[in-house]
């Protein structure tokens, strides 16, 4: 069997989104739920700059460990006036006392957890059709009332 190697991951932008407080919805039988509206944000890089329209929803499933599983839908404005949507599912977990902090919305160094998520993107433009075709992974931080991701292409 023929072993390849990794691939190589190429940057693509830095996103910041802003969000409004949760929606508790409780515990249902998939796990205890948090739905947070995506109020705002922007997308820079040098292959891709947007804002983000406000109205997306990142509903979030909290298991029993305190792991946060994100399922986000969002819509992108380019600076040139495309549309593309984007969704990522994500995970993000760490030492409970460190999960503890990020819920209280303190700033918590990105080292002391795991946040990691899984972009896709998708659109009709010709100019950003190349989105259509990749895989992204991104790191992100949580910062009070916003998100701040690093979205990397995999090669």
């Amino acid at each position: 069997m023929r072993h390849l190697p990794a691939p190589s991951l190429s940057f693509l932008c830095d996103m910041e989104l802003t969000v409004e407080s949760g929606h508790l919805p409780g515990k249902t039988p998939i796990g205890n739920r948090r739905i947070i509206r995506v109020t705002g944000g922007s997308l820079r890089g040098d292959l891709l700059t947007a804002e983000v329209v406000p109205g997306g929803d990142d509903w979030i499933t909290v298991r029993e460990d305190g792991t946060i599983i994100q399922d986000v839908r969002i819509l992108l404005r380019t600076e040139d006036s495309e549309l593309i949507m984007m969704t990522y599912r994500g995970i993000r977990t760490g030492k409970p006392e460190v999960l503890k902090r990020l819920d209280n919305n303190e700033e918590v160094n990105p080292d002391e957890y795991y946040f990691r998520t899984a972009p896709v993107f998708e659109t009709a433009s010709e100019k950003y059709d190349w989105l259509n075709r990749r895989l992204f992974v991104s790191r992100g931080i949580r910062l009070p009332g916003k998100v701040n991701y690093s979205i990397y292409t995999v090669d």
